[in-house]
């Protein structure tokens, strides 16, 4: 069963810049409905209303960390089996567990490219066309 590269996937990041990267890089894979949030509040917001096939989120983001906003898309009973992973620059042991625990799918370690990102999106949602 390949990849639905047409459902939606959300992105979140607080720095455009980011956003941009990620977004090409979605592209490049044959990702083609990508929507972005610069925070966990308005991520959120999004996942109230739209089911996503998969959301990708910075950890270190204010007001609303990646992490808060994990937690509060595991306790959505809508979205909490949305596939998640988290972008993070910091490979802190205690974080990786933290993000575990709240229950991510997968971690990406900044800076990455579209091999990484490949992989890791395949390790959660199965092999992309």
């Amino acid at each position: 069963m390949s990849v639905d590269m047409n459902m939606p996937v959300l992105i979140v990041d607080d720095y455009k810049t980011m956003l941009r990267i990620v977004r090409n890089l979605l592209i490049q894979l044959g990702f083609t409905n990508i929507d972005e949030a610069m925070d966990g509040d308005e991520a959120f917001n999004l996942v109230k209303q739209k089911k996503y096939g998969l959301i990708m989120s910075d950890w270190n983001m204010q007001p609303v960390t990646g992490l808060d906003f994990l937690k509060r898309v595991r306790s959505d009973d809508a979205a909490k089996s949305t596939p998640f992973i988290m972008v993070t620059a910091e490979s802190k042991t205690e974080n990786v567990v933290a993000a575990k625990g709240a229950g991510v799918n997968n971690y990406i370690i900044k800076p990455f490219n579209l091999n990484v990102l490949k992989s890791k999106i395949a390790a959660v949602l199965g092999p992309l066309p």
